[in-house]
């Protein structure tokens, strides 16, 4: 009891709740306000700003330590080997036995030994730069950013920078972890608690409408939980009711990224504890489409209900990521065909991250769902552009492998990405047989080819 009475807790107790007082008073004011009409003040972007010559500073006091001390910066391997443009198999085999034989290809015998030479430079390059197993990794960065994680090679070069790095690290995981854990809370906390009450009204135009509004809102300050600064780009292309919005998928985040501007309906399986309560909740207030267990490896039932989905156009756009697995943002890899058997419009979106300020990449093999979060959280920002592309529809004659590569091939040229045709399904499996097989029939085709023309001389 004396304790309690004592003038100096008292006084702890005064100042502990000015302080929660002033900070969720600074939380509503600057943050859920703002996201509820949509505005922003430009502190961001100002904080975007001011990053980035700090970051110049520091790469370059980096660059000038590592001279002077002899240091060898760390640079990226994918510069270690020279790009060479891409041909064919048979042109490649063509011009290998010219070389070795002075003879052309329809001259040459069913088999050369110098064939060989072409298959093992390319298992070689493909060892030393492999394409597709470099795409599930973190990408690599030509400047550093003050964070350890993005340069593991990192010595001590100067007490300044090395002071900066502290100071970081003190805003980081002092001021803005606290801060965007408070913010992540109230958004999904917001989420559960008003589409809840939204599902108790009546079917109908003012139900819809406040869904819309409160899911707009709580992805805004689920945004903000990330510092993100996002560009949206020709926005007369946003989805709209009765398509489907597909894009390419680097982060579970992008669907914050994409909903923050504009409401979609989600895919995916039915799971439980927080993600379950939070998939129950939305589903009261806004049709998405959760699946059971049993019923995912079910291809008819899945594109029947997702047909149905995209035929009523009261419906809001169903978002899908066709790759399957998150890429680590510098490529696109083969979509899955099932979302492109559906006759209905697509609505192709290109989405690009920025990694000087933080790396949205999750590579799910090696980082669980909360640590992947608490990394995200304690990034300087995450920082994209959103680019939403014309409609496309599927055309006369073509399947939906054909139709799929279309798509991802426009999504990649204008988010500036390598467009692969492998699958990302080898981020946990190994290569299938059929592709095995392809480079077989391919290299057959030649050699079948060349026994024809003989025959034909």
């Amino acid at each position: 009891m004396v304790l309690f009475f004592n003038p100096f807790n008292n006084l702890l107790c005064i100042l502990l709740g000015i302080s929660l007082t002033v900070w969720f008073t600074l939380l509503l004011v600057f943050i859920i306000v703002p996201a509820i009409f949509g505005v922003s003040f430009g502190i961001r972007q100002l904080y975007m700003k001011t990053l980035l010559k700090v970051f110049e500073w520091a790469t370059l006091r980096l660059e000038r330590g590592a001279k002077e001390k002899n240091h060898l910066l760390y640079k990226p391997y994918s510069n270690a080997i020279i790009a060479r443009e891409p041909t064919s198999l048979e042109e490649e085999i063509k011009e290998i036995r010219r070389s070795g034989s002075n003879r052309a290809l329809d001259s040459a015998s069913e088999f050369e030994m110098s064939d060989i030479f072409y298959f093992a430079r390319r298992g070689v390059e493909s060892i030393m730069d492999d394409e597709v197993t470099k795409r599930f990794s973190a990408e690599e960065l030509q400047s550093w950013n003050l964070l350890t994680r993005s340069n593991y090679n990192f010595q001590y070069i100067s007490l300044r920078l090395t002071v900066l790095w502290g100071l970081g690290l003190l805003i980081r995981y002092g001021f803005l972890l606290p801060l965007r854990v408070t913010l992540a809370f109230t958004g999904v906390g917001l989420l559960v608690f008003l589409t809840s009450i939204v599902g108790l009204l009546p079917s109908g135009r003012f139900k819809n409408f406040l869904s819309e509004k409160v899911h707009l809102m709580c992805y805004r300050i689920c945004v903000r939980a990330l510092t993100a600064i996002i560009t949206y780009h020709d926005s007369e292309n946003k989805p709209k009711n009765g398509g489907i919005c597909v894009a390419n998928h680097t982060s579970p985040i992008d669907v914050i990224i994409l909903a923050s501007d504009g409401c979609y309906a989600m895919v995916g399986q039915i799971h439980g504890g927080l993600m379950g309560i939070i998939q129950r909740a939305m589903v009261k207030a806004c049709p998405h489409i959760w699946f059971e267990r049993s019923e995912v490896k079910d291809r008819h039932l899945v594109a029947k209900r997702l047909s149905d989905h995209a035929e009523d156009k009261s419906k809001l756009p169903i978002l899908i990521f066709p790759e399957g697995t998150c890429i680590n943002n510098t490529s696109v890899m083969m979509f899955k065909k099932g979302s492109f058997e559906i006759e209905s419009k697509v609505f192709p979106v290109a989405i690009k991250y920025d990694p000087r300020f933080g790396d949205a990449f999750w590579n799910s093999s090696k980082y669980g769902m909360v640590s992947y979060l608490l990394r995200m959280m304690s990034s300087w920002a995450i920082v994209c552009s959103v680019w939403y592309l014309p409609p496309m529809f599927r055309e006369e004659g073509e399947d939906a492998v054909q139709f799929a590569n279309r798509v991802k091939s426009a999504i990649a040229r204008q988010g500036g990405l390598v467009d692969l045709l492998w699958d990302g399904g080898l981020k946990r499996g190994k290569v299938k047989d059929t592709f095995k097989e392809e480079q077989q029939k391919l290299y057959s085709k030649i050699l079948v080819g060349t026994q024809e023309d003989r025959s034909r001389s």
